[in-house]
């Protein structure tokens, strides 16, 4: 079989696309208010990575900022990026 020049930098570049195409991730990020004022935003798969803001459009803005931060670090060092792992909130009562 003979592939032409042509033929041949077609698949390269297709590779190439293959290699350098973006996911999208999702991660689960809590939100807690602070007495101060604000909001802080952290992501429970993703230890260390948190932020803060003054109002929740603040803190969201902040928190996926962080995690892009954060898996390019990731990427940057060779490091496994962590799968999102299963988040459960719940309430519960005690009497004091």
């Amino acid at each position: 079989m003979v592939i032409s020049k042509n033929t041949e930098t077609l698949i390269e570049k297709i590779m190439a696309n293959k290699k350098n195409r973006k996911k999208i991730l999702s991660y689960t990020v809590i939100y807690q208010a602070v007495p101060e004022g604000g909001y802080i935003a952290f992501v429970p798969s993703l230890p260390g990575c948190h932020t803060q803001g003054e109002s929740l459009e603040e803190a969201e803005r902040n928190i996926k900022e962080a995690v892009q931060v954060y898996l390019e670090s990731l990427n940057a060092h060779k490091e496994e990026v962590p799968q999102e792992i299963r988040i459960l909130q719940g309430k519960i009562e005690v009497v004091v």
